[in-house]
């Protein structure tokens, strides 16, 4: 069997931004790595690392600092202190409203409450909100390798569509607030950085515990988990123990989301390392961590790898073939991973399009308003689909008709396909005034010769 470096959350904890940290670090991430991409973002951000105990379990906690004030909130302390945790003996900063309050929070009895405000979060007004493109801006002109530039960003343009549908405008009106603040931005940008260092070829989670009770928003009230949480994990397993608070923030959610990791029991593997990211409340009997496992997988799945995908469907009988091909190709051009046109009958015996239109949940928003407002449909069928992809891979060939691309697709490092970039192909056959099909055997040809010589 063919080893593969593979990952496993178990989120019973639920989890955060400070927790996926934490947990990278106990996994093996060095924490020069999480440093590096807190500087990069030039916020004047810094990063506090402590070992702390929750329910008896040795944990590392992260603090992420604006300056030499705690970057959580709006900065006003309370003068109390936690138990196991050193760092708030002199500051105590209340939390916005909803990001992170899974990371101190008031309602535990084993916690350490502000002893002046009868356990009630005091309101304060936010000035640090940030505009996605404000967000993608920061992150870009980051001195960070460009996989960690397209992880976080992907993590806060999921965030963005769930709360451009919660609040019905357009994604670039939306400006975060507590998201947007810099420890947020910080929690994902770290996060990023070490879910790379890791070099993990797949990740996997448990279903999640999203704790339960009400939770505070900038908007009102609403029962957890919150409106952007609770769309972020639309087709992800949840369910609701042990505790009546907040388990999963917004920022865990899309950190998850952008992972896009295999939910269910942990796969069969080899366990090198284990980390647990701790959560800044320790309830009495309940250890609030996330617990991150590294190692190594000698079952490759014979199903290759697995992903979710969101589909999008409708079926027309009153549109332009015209019409028709512009909407395909506006969805491809905005991120769809492919568009399916298919004949079909519907009622009353009328030949229609059935319109298929397969992406990740990042662009679903954008892709369910291209479709309700370019075609004549009322309305479009969603849902989450499994799909099975086989590795790719590129390799460039030699041919008498220049360089030729070579598309590889494997399973477990076992290649089953191999064919010629049709661009390619087609761009040498009019260059050379050949049949397209005369360079595509030719590729095919050098490809072998290639790899025979290999082996």
């Amino acid at each position: 069997m063919v080893s593969m470096r593979i990952a496993y959350l178990d989120c019973f904890a639920g989890i955060s931004g400070d927790m996926f940290l934490g947990a990278l670090l106990g996994a093996g991430v060095p924490p020069q790595v999480l440093h590096d991409a807190a500087a990069a973002l030039n916020l004047n951000a810094s990063l506090k690392i402590e070992t702390v105990d929750r329910s008896g379990i040795s944990c590392t906690k992260v603090y992420v600092f604006e300056g030499d004030a705690l970057a959580e909130g709006d900065g006003h302390t309370h003068g109390t202190q936690t138990h196991q945790d050193p760092i708030r003996d002199e500051q105590y900063s209340q939390q916005p409203k909803t990001q992170h309050l899974h990371k101190t929070g008031h309602a535990h009895t084993h916690d350490h409450e502000p002893h002046t405000h009868d356990h009630e979060p005091h309101e304060h007004t936010h000035t640090h909100g940030r505009s996605l493109s404000a967000i993608r801006t920061l992150i870009r002109a980051a001195a960070l390798t460009e996989p960690v530039k397209q992880t976080a960003i992907r993590a806060f343009e999921l965030l963005g569509a769930s709360e451009a549908k919660i609040h019905n405008v357009p994604v670039e009106q939306i400006h975060f607030h507590e998201v947007g603040a810099v420890d947020a931005i910080v929690d994902i940008v770290a996060a990023s950085a070490g879910i790379h260092h890791l070099q993990i070829g797949a990740w996997y989670c448990s279903p999640l515990n999203v704790g339960g009770g009400m939770v505070d928003c900038a908007h009102g009230t609403f029962p957890v988990p919150a409106p952007a949480t609770a769309d972020l994990l639309r087709g992800i397993p949840t369910y609701s123990a042990h505790v009546q608070k907040e388990l999963v923030t917004p920022t865990g959610a899309a950190l998850l989301r952008a992972l896009d990791p295999v939910v269910g029991p942990q796969p069969p593997m080899t366990v090198e390392q284990i980390g647990y990211g701790a959560g800044t409340r320790n309830p009495k009997d309940f250890p609030n961590v996330l617990r991150l496992s590294v190692g190594e997988s000698s079952e490759v799945a014979k199903d290759g790898s697995s992903q979710t995908v969101t589909v999008l469907e409708t079926a027309l009988d009153d549109l332009s073939p015209q019409i028709l091909a512009h909407v395909a190709a506006a969805a491809l051009s905005k991120g769809a991973l492919d568009v399916m046109l298919t004949p079909v009958i519907m009622k009353k015996g009328r030949p229609g399009t059935l319109l298929t239109v397969l992406c990740n949940e990042a662009e679903s928003a954008m892709l369910e308003k291209l479709i309700l407002s370019e075609t004549s449909t009322l309305g479009v069928r969603i849902r989450q689909d499994r799909r099975v992809v086989l590795d790719r891979s590129f390799a460039s060939v030699k041919t008498g008709y220049g360089d030729i691309r070579m598309k590889i697709g494997s399973l477990a490092g076992e290649e089953l396909n191999a064919a010629p970039e049709f661009e390619d192909c087609r761009s040498a056959a009019q260059l050379h005034n050949v049949p397209l099909k005369q360079v595509q055997q030719a590729a095919i040809v050098a490809y072998r010769q290639t790899r025979d010589r290999a082996s």
